[in-house]
């Protein structure tokens, strides 16, 4: 799989409600995981908030988004970030190194729960950058 650059939308909460309407508008397949399902929160509030969901349409489109745990700060108009996601470790690993040059890193670059190495950045711009190194499959 190539490198893809993505889309991704964050909300305070609302992320079903949006990628649901995003489905019916565009069609494709989509998935939704939550925070529950991940067990990435003990806060039995976020339990259904959604933690990461993907939108493949049938014209090539993807589009990402989630809720932001009410642990992390969450501003308007800071909503999107690009997502860098594939297989190749150390294309991948070369961008958030180049990203992090002048960056502040939010969330290092290491093993997620999914299985994936994962990592958040806000680059000199300011600029939030995600990127998802696909980890090996079972």
């Amino acid at each position: 799989m190539k490198s893809t650059l993505n889309p991704y939308l964050s909300f305070r909460e609302g992320a079903r409600e949006a990628m649901d309407f995003y489905h019916g508008v565009f069609g494709g397949e989509l998935t939704l995981s939550t925070f529950g399902e991940m067990h990435a929160s003990e806060d039995p509030a976020e339990q259904h908030k959604i933690m990461h969901s993907e939108l493949k349409t049938d014209a090539g489109f993807t589009l990402m988004a989630s809720d932001t745990p009410n642990s992390m700060e969450y501003t308007t108009g800071s909503s999107i970030s690009v997502s860098l996601s594939g297989d190749d470790d150390a294309e991948l690993r070369t961008y958030w190194d180049g990203l992090a040059d002048g960056g502040i890193i939010a969330l290092p670059l290491e093993k997620a729960p999914w299985g994936d190495s994962f990592g958040m950045i806000q680059d000199r711009f300011g600029v939030n950058w995600m990127v998802n190194i696909l980890g090996p499959k079972d």
